[in-house]
């Protein structure tokens, strides 16, 4: 059985859930770290003013990078959720994992979810003796087998799949405990649990995977940060309301006098939808330019990593579990490929070295980020002029199924900078002197492109 076999490997590296601390010749344990991941739904780089001065303040959010390590170039394999949410929790490529489409109960995917056999970060955790609860959107499955209790977690709390996929119903554990659903109350009672759930296990080390609805469409703020407005103000509310989820998280922890031995990560699973902000990137969600796979990311885990840096160095979101498991020192099986790599050394600021980053659509591959250099593989998408006056979107509020505010964002609303169409099929930007994607290089550097194109090669024949 995995899970056995996991306890097994881990059982070594975990005992009495201490960890070795070696300081001047002289050794003492510490309590395993525990282990905090908030990452919000189609949040867009510019959407927080840690990462975007002229946005609102968020002032717990921005905490977290002055007490922590901020990066500016990190990355997720998708610019859609559901693979990108796979790749978190396994460490591994979507088409290692498999998981390269969203389900969607009312488009009548229902049969697509979770490998069995994939091992993910919940697994690892419990098999070190963790106690793990995954709260809000899981979206890895939402028939009973696929479930985030058959996958690592101990507890579920949360809407299985997008807020406006219908039926939008909160699921506990395995059953469902409420229809319909409030979405203004959502941000408040998904905080509200993790709360408790950091209260309940303060005295061993925890796994608490907060994975906000928010900002993903349909909006929806409580009555203490929105009461009315167009959509932009409604979008400020709701940025507002999650950055106090952050602080009532933090603050909890410091409260219980833990937070110096959590390692706590915030981050977005893929860039924007309509009314969102791209930080001035091009592109949006569903796209593989920037606006579309970089995100924020933060992570603050003050005993290794120090406080206030930032990091330019390209990362991704393969690399979260290795660095987190090393950090825990759980060891990961060896026979299990895992496309990220432990990079402490680079949020120390001891290394810039990364290997190449690639983003995928669909079931294709479609960029490479190797330093500064970003290459598309095919042609990219562009943007397309829409019909407002024929444009409606059939997920939207309609007060009984989908219960949120009416002011919801339209195509009017994109979020970055339009991707209007470029001539030739791979493009090749320079992104530290042009992160906007606007100049084209590949026939000025076609040996630079060459290369590139090898390292794709390498990458798509460590696949099979």
């Amino acid at each position: 059985m995995k899970t056995s076999q996991i306890q097994i490997a881990t059982a070594i590296f975990s005992s009495v859930f201490c960890l070795p601390l070696i300081s001047d010749g002289k050794s003492k344990l510490l309590k395993k770290p525990n282990v905090v991941i908030i990452l919000t739904d189609d949040m867009g780089y510019g959407e927080i003013s840690c990462y975007n001065k002229k946005q609102i303040k968020t002032p717990n959010i921005d905490r977290l990078a002055t007490e922590g390590v901020r990066f500016t170039d990190f990355y997720v394999p998708t610019p859609y959720c559901a693979p990108s949410r796979a790749t978190l929790l396994t460490g591994r490529f979507p088409l290692r994992h498999g998981m390269v489409q969203n389900p969607a109960p009312d488009a009548g995917i229902n049969d697509i979810g979770l490998n069995a056999g994939e091992v993910t970060m919940g697994e690892l955790f419990q098999g070190a003796g963790y106690h793990t609860k995954c709260i809000g959107k899981w979206h890895l499955g939402h028939k009973p087998e696929y479930f985030p209790v058959k996958h690592g977690f101990d507890e579920y709390y949360g809407i299985l799949y997008s807020n406006d996929m219908r039926p939008v119903q909160i699921i506990e554990n395995m059953d469902t405990v409420e229809y319909p659903v409030d979405q203004r109350l959502l941000t408040q009672k998904y905080t509200s649990k993790a709360l408790d759930f950091i209260q309940r296990n303060q005295h061993s080390p925890f796994f608490l995977y907060l994975a906000h609805a928010m900002p993903h469409k349909p909006l929806a703020a409580s009555a203490d940060f929105y009461s009315k407005g167009d959509h932009q103000e409604l979008y400020n509310s709701v940025i507002r309301e999650l950055d106090w989820s952050v602080g009532e998280v933090t603050n909890k922890l410091k409260e219980l006098g833990i937070l110096e031995n959590t390692i706590l990560i915030f981050m977005s699973d893929n860039g924007p939808w309509y009314g969102g902000n791209t930080g001035g990137f091009k592109g949006m969600k569903a796209t593989n330019w920037e606006g579309g796979t970089r995100v924020p990311f933060i992570i603050r885990y003050p005993q290794q990593f120090p406080q206030g840096k930032t990091i330019t160095t390209p990362c991704w979101s393969p690399d979260i579990l290795p660095t987190i498991m090393k950090l825990s020192n759980i060891k990961t099986d060896s026979k299990i490929k895992l496309d990220g790599q432990n990079i402490s050394a680079i949020i120390k600021g001891k290394s810039g070295d990364h290997p190449p980053i690639f983003t995928m659509k669909n079931t294709t591959i479609r960029t490479i980020r190797d330093g500064k250099w970003k290459l598309f593989l095919s042609k990219p998408d562009f943007y397309h002029e829409v019909n407002l006056k024929t444009w409606t979107d059939e997920r939207g509020p309609d007060g009984t199924t989908i219960i949120a505010p009416m002011a919801q964002a339209t195509p009017a609303d994109y979020p970055g900078l339009k991707p209007e169409k470029m001539a030739g099929e791979m493009l090749l930007f320079d992104l530290e002197n042009d992160p906007t994607e606007c100049t084209d290089l590949s026939g000025k550097y076609p040996q630079i492109k060459e290369k590139m194109i090898r390292k794709y090669h390498d990458f798509l024949n460590s696949l099979h």
